[in-house]
């Protein structure tokens, strides 16, 4: 049952970060005085697959960060569990928190790096970009 929702709670992370960046964020661009604002359409396209291609991609570094921070949080609460009595439940516990930690903070740094890789392609470009 623990390895069960272990299981689960891993896999709901995985499912919800990789969404964050696929939703379609955009970045605002200003297109008033814009002299390249013809070829925004081709631009944003092009730096959205370039983007994607350097963050390294949202659902494989939540993963790396779920499976580290799980090992880290079950060593971690294996301890801790042994000094209260019952090491297996607090390697369970332990590894559950360090999973969903671990898988969180790859997750954002990943979103992080794909935001400011596309933002700095379309600067490239010409285009101002708002946020």
């Amino acid at each position: 049952m623990k390895k069960l929702t272990l299981c689960s709670v891993t896999a709901g992370c995985l499912l919800l970060s990789a969404c964050a960046s696929q939703t379609g964020w955009t970045p605002t661009v200003d297109t008033y005085n814009n002299q390249n604002s013809y070829r925004l359409n081709q631009d944003m396209h092009d730096c959205q697959q370039l983007a994607s291609q350097a963050s390294g991609g949202t659902v494989k570094e939540t993963a790396i960060g779920a499976g580290v921070g799980g090992l880290i949080g079950a060593a971690g609460g294996a301890a801790l569990g042994a000094v209260l009595g019952n090491p297996g439940t607090g390697a369970a516990i332990g590894a559950a928190a360090g999973g969903i930690g671990g898988a969180s903070k790859q997750g954002i740094q990943a979103e992080d790096r794909y935001k400011n890789a596309y933002n700095n392609c379309l600067r490239q470009r010409g285009h101002r970009v708002v946020n």
